[in-house]
């Protein structure tokens, strides 16, 4: 009987938000385009987020003459041409893409389409050469070598990251945590690292695990520094960069091929206990699964990092949308975009830790395929020491 009321209850709050929605949308059909794009750019605010720039934009605010100011920190800009050396200022110097600097230009998404640009080559935050006239000069080629958001970010998380591990170490230098119970990070990190040596290494490396071990912490807890301080707001999302996960992969793809041995090869090109006819399949297949192998460690973190990000950007970006549209409607959406908003949020803490565990897990994974004629060969000669 209860449930019975309560449903109704629901069912009429939300046929009276629809009642007050579709009002105020009938009343603004034929203005509605114009005025959601001037008002709030979902597509601005979720690439501005995910994508790298040339400054930590904090905010926002529209002064007493309605226009828009941006509050941000500017990152230096270094950039070389053949024709015109080697170029450094700061990125305040664009003023958030309104003004040319040095014959510079800045590319915003305002300018890319007012210009007709390509927007498959250029994007925003881009750096174009212009000439005297303020025209995109297409014969000067610029390399970019800046220090954008995700390059400082990725520098504070190695710091913290050396910070952290160099405090552990001393502790353990002086005797805590050896003959005594650990303490304070010790205790928080210590089962974090028991872990990734218990249930990654070793399972998977066997007696190589302690060579690897320190290789894969710093991947683990590298990935797993980056995922956390990226969920802070204001932050960059560094591991959802594809240049950052792709030298990630790379680095793993290296290890990898340096140690592989001739049984590893063999295996590839010459599968054993394989009929001939099939070999002309499988060894292609195989061949390739060398290089999807890091290619999936790269495609997997960069995905899912991204993805959670622009979940939580659309989530919020509801309100303002729904907003724009009907006053009513954006203060309806507010509480149920804010409590998924939240509930999103704590499930990429839980994806920050799995992502670095599966990028560990798997690296560990794919050493050991490599290794596996080493660890077989040492296997076999433990067993006849133990048998003699």
């Amino acid at each position: 009987m209860v449930f019975d009321r309560f449903k109704s209850l629901l069912v009429a709050g939300f046929s009276a938000f629809l009642i007050l929605f579709s009002g105020g949308v009938s009343a603004q059909k034929d203005s509605l385009k114009k005025e959601i794009k001037p008002g709030f750019d979902a597509k601005e605010i979720i690439f501005g987020h995910v994508l790298n720039n040339h400054d930590f934009h904090i905010i926002d605010f529209v002064g007493e003459n309605g226009v828009k100011h941006p509050v941000s920190i500017p990152l230096p800009v270094i950039l070389y041409s053949k024709q015109r050396g080697l170029a450094a200022f700061m990125s305040s110097r664009f003023h958030h893409g309104e003004a040319n600097y040095d014959n510079y230009m800045m590319l915003t998404s305002e300018k890319i389409e007012e210009l007709k640009l390509d927007p498959k080559k250029f994007s925003a935050q881009d750096i174009v050469a212009v000439n005297d006239n303020g025209a995109i000069d297409p014969s000067i080629r610029i390399y970019d070598i800046s220090i954008t958001r995700n390059v400082i970010q990725m520098f504070i998380g190695l710091a913290l990251f050396t910070w952290v591990m160099l405090v552990i170490a001393k502790k353990y230098k002086f005797g805590q945590g050896v003959s005594s119970a650990p303490k304070g990070s010790q205790s928080l990190l210590e089962p974090v690292i028991t872990f990734v040596r218990d249930e990654v290494a070793k399972p998977n490396l066997g007696a190589s695990s302690d060579k690897y071990l320190p290789f894969l912490l710093t991947i683990f807890f590298f990935i797993l520094i980056n995922n956390i301080i990226g969920l802070i707001p204001g932050s960059a999302n560094v591991t959802g960069n594809i240049a950052f996960t792709a030298v990630l992969g790379i680095i793993s793809f290296v290890v990898i091929l340096f140690s592989s041995d001739k049984h590893y090869w063999v295996h590839i090109f010459n599968p054993p206990d394989v009929p001939l006819g099939v070999k002309f399949i499988l060894v292609p297949v195989e061949f390739i699964s060398v290089f999807i192998k890091p290619f999936a460690l790269i495609i997997r973190l960069f995905a899912n990092m991204v993805a959670g990000h622009i979940i939580i950007i659309c989530l919020i970006s509801l309100i303002f949308i729904f907003g724009n549209m009907n006053k009513f409607a954006g203060w309806g959406t507010a509480p149920f975009s804010v409590a998924f908003t939240i509930f999103i949020y704590f499930i990429e803490v839980l994806v920050a830790f799995i992502q670095a565990f599966i990028f560990a897990m798997l690296t560990a994974v794919f050493i050991g395929q490599a290794i596996e004629g080493k660890q077989h060969q040492h296997d076999e000669k433990h067993e006849d020491s133990m048998l003699a």
